[in-house]
């Protein structure tokens, strides 16, 4: 014969539902769920020193500080190397580490990257058309489409960075101006827009090694070594000691984001 069971403390006397309180609840869902996690590296880290590298490198070019008209067929195998194909990775760990921002932003800056050294190697193997190739000083409508779609999505990027750190939110919003005065260049064919728009992504891609460098000395030192203005991290003071877990989404364990 076997035994009467005991009552279940989340049922009532003949099986009828009884609510539990809110301790039962936590106590029942930290003894019940579980998260297996593959830990992975903040994907920014790589994509913002990727972003760097190339838009640094063409910026001054576009700023006017070296080269000549041939300058990006030496450019392009490092510019779609760092810039196209790490910044491209780094987006799919980013969706990977649930962070939207990264992904989208490092998705859209590794596609360009991608195209621009598609471009300027069919340039170079006489597969494109010398007159349809990008020339500073010259007009070329289509090529200055490029920049407005990159302006229109940084755009939308910097104000959603202005949710998660001012530090991302300004380096965004001086890239997404910088593509908008190259789009203006390449839409009149003068020069001085995309000299102002070389400084620009210099200073974007300078902007980009400080935010790569504190996720870097963040993850090594387990402080906040160079803040950032985060706005919901609580890690905005130097020396205040990051927190590797949290409670997020009713996820013990899962942490959102980089």
């Amino acid at each position: 014969m076997t035994e009467p069971r005991g009552p279940d403390p989340y049922m009532g006397p003949v099986g009828s539902p009884a609510p539990a309180t809110d301790a039962e609840d936590h106590a029942a869902w930290q003894g019940r769920t579980r998260v297996f996690l593959q830990p992975i590296a903040a994907p920014s880290i790589l994509g913002l020193f990727g972003f760097a590298a190339a838009t640094l490198m063409v910026g001054a070019w576009l700023a006017g500080w070296y080269g000549g008209g041939s300058t990006p067929l030496v450019l392009f195998p490092f510019a779609v190397m760092a810039g196209g194909f790490a910044q491209f990775a780094a987006a799919m760990w980013s969706y990977r580490a649930r962070d939207g921002l990264a992904t989208g932003m490092h998705g859209i800056w590794g596609a360009f990257w991608l195209a621009f050294g598609l471009l300027f190697l069919l340039t170079a193997v006489n597969a494109f058309p010398a007159a349809l190739t990008p020339t500073i000083g010259a007009a070329n409508p289509g090529f200055a489409f490029w920049f407005v779609v990159l302006f229109l999505i940084t755009a939308l990027g910097t104000i959603a960075a202005l949710g998660e750190n001012l530090a991302l939110a300004a380096q965004l919003g001086v890239l997404a101006l910088g593509a908008a005065f190259t789009a203006a260049g390449f839409f009149s064919g003068t020069v001085w827009p995309v000299r102002v728009s070389g400084w620009l992504f210099v200073v974007s891609a300078l902007m980009a090694m400080y935010i790569a460098a504190a996720m870097m000395f963040e993850g090594t030192f387990g402080r906040t070594i160079l803040p950032m203005g985060r706005s919901r991290h609580g890690r905005n003071i130097a020396g205040r000691p990051s927190r590797a877990l949290e409670y997020t989404y009713g996820q013990p364990g899962v942490k959102i984001g980089q």
